[in-house]
């Protein structure tokens, strides 16, 4: 049978045993010798050492990467239907770096400030990326091409992560700083994980209930009007949606490119151009995606840490100048 061909439920329950999967290569591989064993006692209750490993770094730090990958891999697909542009990905329009270079003022101007404090800040920054790359991109008589917009978030990325820097360095914060911009879920808290989980699958939840609009938008701002879409209130919706999965991530992990282009791509090869299909298989995909790259990440040069931002970075530059070459057009 051809894969494309293939019922929905089908792929998509083949994706979500491969996100299981994923997860338990991810907790049974590290540092610890842990067994399967082991993850069953972890989950009911079990207060061996190898238990609490797990309890207290490895699940809250595989859930993390879990969130991550599906926060930016959805986040991305909205993108690219919103926009019409195939190269759209919050790290690469400029989303991340604003968030990171708010994070990083928030941490050198208020090293006291709580993680929803950070969370909040992160979400500002990714709105004030968003902005200003949308409205550099947007200048030019005629609006913005694929291309103009990438060209803008480049170059808005770079300022950001110049600021970023730059307050890191007067501050005397530039360690703390790195933690996050290393692109790591290294020492993800529970405590952290409950203020950004809800997050993550509120703004997940809600894209999901306006997959059927942004499939519309996707093919035609026009064919969406005539069909009754009040178009711009759906785009707020879908940019405060962006903005919330966006921001989360990077509060979580700090910047983190190219997992909200690969995936999106990679999903449309599968399940086509339906984001009612996109979206959800986005969510799985990009989580089960983040969970490989992190284990890639502690066991690529044990005992020490590759960071999962390099790895993603390595995958993601020869996939975006593939796009590129192909003229914006997925896998088929």
């Amino acid at each position: 049978m051809n894969l494309r061909n293939m019922p929905f439920s089908i792929k998509f329950s083949i994706a979500c045993i491969g996100l299981i999967a994923s997860l338990l290569v991810a907790m049974k591989l590290g540092a610890a010798n842990i067994s399967v064993s082991d993850i069953l006692l972890a989950i009911i209750g079990d207060t061996s050492k190898n238990s609490l490993i797990l309890r207290e770094i490895r699940f809250p730090r595989e859930l993390a990467a879990l969130l991550v990958g599906s926060a930016l891999a959805v986040s991305g697909a909205i993108m690219q239907g919103m926009t019409r542009n195939p190269l759209a990905d919050p790290g690469l329009l400029g989303l991340t770096a604003g968030a990171n270079a708010a994070l990083a003022i928030a941490i050198a101007l208020a090293p006291s400030l709580n993680y929803f404090g950070i969370m909040t800040a992160c979400f500002l920054g990714a709105a004030v990326g968003a902005i200003v790359v949308f409205g550099i991109a947007s200048a030019k008589r005629g609006g913005f091409s694929p291309f103009r917009l990438v060209l803008a978030g480049a170059a808005v990325s770079t300022f950001f992560f110049a600021v970023a820097e730059g307050v890191g360095i007067y501050f005397k914060v530039s360690k703390d700083i790195s933690m996050w911009t290393a692109g790591g879920v290294i020492g993800t808290t529970w405590s952290q994980l409950q203020i950004i989980a809800p997050m993550i699958g509120i703004g997940i939840g809600i894209a999901l209930l306006l997959s059927k609009q942004l499939t519309l938008l996707s093919l035609s701002e026009e064919v969406a009007v005539g069909l009754g879409q009040n178009t711009f209130k759906i785009k707020m919706f879908l940019f405060v949606l962006i903005i919330i999965l966006a921001g989360s991530a990077v509060a979580l992990v700090g910047n983190l490119a190219f997992v909200g282009l690969m995936i999106p791509h990679i999903v449309r090869a599968l399940v086509g151009t339906d984001y009612r299909f996109i979206l959800p298989m986005s969510a799985v995909i990009g989580g089960a995606f983040m969970l490989l790259a992190d284990t890639l990440g502690r066991t690529l040069n044990a005992p020490y840490e590759t960071p999962v931002a390099a790895l993603v970075a390595v995958m993601g530059l020869p996939f975006f100048l593939i796009i590129v070459r192909k003229g914006g057009r997925s896998f088929s």
